[in-house]
């Protein structure tokens, strides 16, 4: 399940494009590792924002931490749970 409905909510916020298999992935393991650290998480979805597309396109997914960039196109598990620890 993810956190809540705003990214500005979120601990984690994973940036993502429809019919991504790699989005889909760091989303299932985001999502895992959240349920484990009671951390929230959300996806963004940027096929709809222009601004975002351009951001992120070559780049999907791209997780952030505390609003920060954290990795890009995979997920590294002990990376972000170190992250989620501080």
């Amino acid at each position: 399940m993810t956190g809540p409905a705003h990214a500005d909510d979120a601990r984690v916020v994973v940036y993502s494009r429809a019919a991504c298999h790699l989005c889909e992935a760091a989303e299932a393991l985001v999502a895992e590792i959240c349920a484990d650290t009671g951390d929230t998480w959300t996806r963004v979805e940027i096929d709809g924002d222009p601004d975002l597309v351009e951001r992120f396109t070559e780049q999907v997914p791209v997780t952030f931490v505390d609003g920060k960039q954290h990795d890009f196109w995979r997920v590294d598990e002990r990376r972000l749970r170190a992250a989620l620890g501080k």
